[in-house]
């Protein structure tokens, strides 16, 4: 599992062992942002400068790749104790500096920005932090079924969580309650193929494997 493109393209990710946390895999991720990138409803905009909601992060895998593509800022929520030390060593790793690689003169090129340096996490109830410098990443530590209010909306979110529990609805209304998403923002919702579309009238939806990709723009009612 890699970051696809972006500054920090090709980073290798790690996520714990066993099947508890189902990483979106690197082909629908691409066709996903893929989507974000050229689709007509979308565009490099969608990326740029924005403020993202990965809930039911795991291993952080779809914030992280928002975050190398120009996003300003990623706000991870996740409750597994396995899937956030995993998300925590991605980000670190995102942190660190890459080698310098040669160039054509033979002096060492400089590496892409750092995300900033990975302070430690705070457990326990309520919110844990993970921030550098640039304040550009955030883990909540709970669930997206219960989340805390937030200070403003995010102009893109993507949620996927475990296939088959119909988690999707119910993270929605818990979200929207709490102010995380934002007027108009785009929605990402990747769920098992045979689930019920989880918007009524989508922009998009794609299959891959068993996997099904919805996206819609969220308007409140």
């Amino acid at each position: 599992m890699r970051i696809i493109a972006g500054a920090w393209r090709g980073r290798a990710l790690i996520a714990p062992p066993g099947e508890t946390i189902r990483p979106t895999a690197d082909r629908v991720r691409q066709a996903l942002f893929d989507m974000l990138l050229h689709a007509p409803w979308a565009g490099p905009d969608t990326l740029k400068g924005a403020r993202v909601l990965d809930a039911f992060a795991g291993t952080g895998a779809l914030g992280l790749e928002a975050l190398s593509r120009g996003a300003a800022h990623v706000t991870f929520m996740e409750r597994d104790r396995a899937a956030l030390t995993a998300l925590r060593a991605n980000i670190a790793v995102l942190c660190s500096p890459l080698p310098p690689t040669p160039s054509r003169k033979g002096r060492g090129s400089r590496a892409p920005p750092p995300v900033g340096s990975p302070l430690p996490l705070r457990e326990g109830l309520g919110e844990g932090f993970l921030s550098g410098a640039e304040d550009r990443t955030r883990i909540i530590v709970g669930d997206a079924l219960a989340p805390p209010r937030a200070a403003s909306g995010c102009a893109l979110v993507f949620l996927d969580p475990s296939y088959g529990q119909g988690l999707v609805p119910r993270a929605l209304t818990a979200l929207a309650a709490a102010g995380w998403i934002a007027p108009g923002a785009l929605v990402v919702a990747e769920t098992a193929r045979d689930e019920a579309t989880p918007a009524p009238s989508p922009l998009v939806e794609r299959t891959h494997g068993a996997a099904r990709l919805t996206v819609w723009r969220w308007h409140s009612t």
